[in-house]
């Protein structure tokens, strides 16, 4: 009789034997063990870390960071993720360190953590890097996995292509740094697109703004980022949004508006005055857009 040939399944199939993934949940299990371990030495974790993870999966990366850490308080949605995590650790040390939280992270308040390490649901990237930011108290660091031309935006210089809101928002409250390319094959399944490795530090203190300001000056300004700001502010929408902050500013601390006040020509004087009427908005800085919001906020005028 000729012989049957066998194979021995590999470990990270095993544990996943008959498991659909979902493609609702962004899940794209990273495989390769170089490319965790390479995650995992980025984050540089201490012995007295809690490392908060965002979509563990089936664990290929909370297994080596478990062995690091004081504590891991795993985020997951699919409950079958979870399941199939908690039965990895089964009997192990490692079943006392990790938390589990079901559910989504982002309509969950997170807990206190110093670092953050995940392989992010793509489709959540940006709620989630804001919402991180934002969080209190600071946390040390955050490597995070996202797609690459996400990853490219929140690491882009003016100048650049890619440069956007995104990466000036980003910028503002933090200190980012492109870590490694990864490729679609170290997942299972591959997702159609290349993901990068970031690490995100926030800086302490934050800058001393009102960050609903700030957002809504960059929300006017990158509409259209290669025009010039003057011609940005000229927009009928964006001048009537002045106005009419302009005014609630006058009534709420009790100044006059003059009768002969004209929002267009003040609007546009700022800028000039600022040197910033022929600048355009892929071209500033960080420090750059401080100076413009601090020059209308002084002249009475707001954005939110």
């Amino acid at each position: 009789m000729p012989k049957v040939k066998t194979e021995r399944p590999r470990a990270h199939t095993q544990i996943n034997q008959g498991m659909h993934f979902k493609k609702e949940f962004g899940q794209h299990i990273l495989k390769n063990p170089l490319v965790i371990q390479g995650i995992v030495d980025k984050a540089a974790i201490r012995p007295t870390d809690t490392v908060l993870e965002i979509g563990p999966g089936t664990g290929n990366m909370t297994v080596k960071m478990v062995e690091k850490c004081k504590k891991i308080v795993a985020c997951e949605v699919d409950v079958r993720m979870v399941a199939e995590l908690q039965k990895r650790v089964q009997g192990t040390p490692a079943a006392s360190k990790i938390q589990f939280v079901v559910g989504d992270v982002l309509k969950a308040e997170l807990p206190y953590f110093d670092i953050c390490v995940a392989n992010m649901p793509y489709q959540i990237s940006s709620p989630f890097v804001f919402k991180l930011l934002l969080h209190r108290p600071f946390f040390r660091c955050a490597v995070l996995m996202f797609q690459r031309e996400f990853a490219q935006r929140l690491v882009a210089k003016p100048g650049d292509k890619l440069y956007c809101r995104l990466s000036v928002n980003t910028q503002l409250l933090a200190r980012v740094d492109h870590l490694m390319k990864v490729g679609k094959n170290n997942f299972r399944p591959p997702p159609q697109v290349e993901s990068s490795v970031v690490r995100i530090e926030p800086r302490v203190p934050p800058p001393p703004i009102n960050f609903q300001e700030w957002d809504g000056l960059v929300r006017v300004v990158f509409v259209r980022k290669n025009r010039t700001l003057a011609a940005g502010f000229r927009s009928q929408v964006v001048m009537d949004m002045l106005d009419k902050n302009y005014r609630v500013h006058c009534s709420v601390n009790s100044i006059a508006v003059p009768t002969d006040f004209d929002v267009k020509e003040k609007v546009l004087s700022i800028l000039e005055e600022g040197g910033y009427s022929e600048k355009r908005a892929r071209m500033l800085d960080v420090d750059d857009f401080l100076a413009l919001l601090n020059a209308f906020n002084s002249a009475g005028f707001h954005f939110s």
